[in-house]
């Protein structure tokens, strides 16, 4: 069987096929890289939440310690005793 080459067309599309296939790897590899950053940085920021909520845990004992139980208004910076 003799060698027969293909159209010029013909080639082109094989060639187009590969650079497409080749980009949509390439972008599935960024998307990956991106995900293991965005998970690092949603652990490094879990991390910062729940360290705010030791410290608010802490200044609650605090000023439970101090005043008792009751409500504070955030607003006025009133303290409101339990009955």
């Amino acid at each position: 069987m003799k060698n027969q080459k293909l159209q010029k067309e013909e080639l082109q599309k094989l060639n187009d096929f590969t650079e497409k296939r080749n980009q949509i790897v390439l972008n599935l590899g960024q998307i990956d890289i991106q995900k293991t950053i965005l998970k690092g940085q949603r652990s490094a920021i879990l991390e910062s939440l729940a360290k705010l909520q030791e410290e608010e845990n802490a200044m609650g004992r605090e000023l439970q310690d101090k005043y008792g139980d009751g409500n504070i208004d955030l607003n006025t910076g009133e303290f409101t005793k339990s009955e």
